[in-house]
């Protein structure tokens, strides 16, 4: 358990494919509290879940520096495995994990909720319709105010526990939406900044992304602003798509001047997400991202961290050969 399970604990609830059945994190007092919100049993030990049989798969919430030991672990006793993103820190152990679970039999997802939102799906099938005709360019920006909500020494302000700072924790949601309108990134310029949270983790991440198609997009990602926001500007040679947090979804054909709304229905993306788990254990279908492709996500975010850092362009190859 950590920080994002009771959100995925929610969304299994309001599930029906669902059933708690115990938990376990190293504070006796969260682990006791959790069980009496969710009505499941608070295991002493990770090795005793893993041990029972009435557990058919793992939710995994752990740091991102124990992904590895934890999902290894859940794939030899034969569970399948619900990983929240990154995948892991490191390629090498995204790799391992990814092919744990391949020899087990069972099956690994990645919690990459952000792609699911209906205004991107809408996105989405106007590309593969060919509306947009030739993509060009997209801007986006995933910002947050983390300042009230700091916690020093916690994992996820560490460069150890989260390389990159923001550009890792947060940033990722919006380099996957990127690969999944503007396709898979070939090489990637970064720029990383520490201006207001204490510790030692950038704030401030802005990268340049090159897409093997030649489209370019960029990305800020932030911890520091006053607010949240979300934007994604999506722009190909016949139309263009116009999504922010405020205003929605909004979209532009060739040869118009008014980018006219586009009524979009909220979805429960974490319960998508987890349903296509559940079936994907079941036998039905696949989950849409996997180790591999989580892998890949991550050597993005690690492209950008390199370039930052080396003050050059890199090249995803470089990050998938050298890891």
């Amino acid at each position: 358990m950590g920080w994002w399970s009771d959100v995925l604990a929610d969304a299994m609830k309001r599930s029906n494919k669902f059933e708690i059945v115990s938990c376990y994190t190293r504070s006796d007092a969260k682990r006791q509290a959790f069980a009496r919100k969710y009505g499941c049993a608070a295991a002493p030990s990770y090795e005793a879940i893993l041990k029972d049989n009435g557990v058919e798969a793992i939710v995994n919430t752990t740091p991102n520096n124990v992904h590895r030991q934890t999902t290894c672990s859940a794939a030899q006793a034969g569970k399948h495995v619900f990983l929240d993103k990154p995948i892991t820190n490191t390629v090498a152990d995204a790799r391992a994990l990814t092919e744990a679970c391949r020899k087990a039999g069972v099956v690994l997802a990645l919690g990459y909720q952000r792609r699911k939102e209906s205004h991107f799906r809408w996105i989405r099938k106007q590309i593969d319709d060919g509306v947009f005709g030739k993509l060009v360019n997209a801007e986006a920006n995933i910002s947050r105010d983390r300042l009230g909500q700091f916690e020093a020494g916690s994992w996820r302000y560490t460069a150890d526990g989260m390389p990159g700072g923001v550009m890792l924790q947060i940033g990722i949601h919006y380099t996957d939406v990127l690969e999944y309108l503007m396709g898979p990134v070939k090489a990637v310029q970064g720029s990383l900044a520490q201006l207001v949270l204490p510790g030692e983790n950038p704030d401030i991440a802005s990268l340049i992304l090159e897409h093997e198609n030649g489209a370019r997009s960029t990305l800020n990602a932030c911890y520091a602003s006053a607010s949240e926001y979300y934007l994604m500007n999506i722009y190909g040679k016949e139309a263009t798509a116009y999504y922010d947090l405020h205003q929605g979804l909004r979209f532009l054909k060739r040869g118009t001047r008014t980018a006219n709304p586009v009524p979009c229905a909220q979805n429960d993306t974490i319960v998508e997400e987890l349903d296509e788990f559940a079936a994907a254990a079941r036998g039905n279908g696949k989950p849409e991202m996997d180790g591999q492709k989580g892998t890949a996500s991550l050597a993005v975010l690690l492209a950008g961290i390199r370039s930052a850092r080396e003050g050059r362009r890199v090249e995803i190859a470089e990050i998938l050969a050298s890891d």
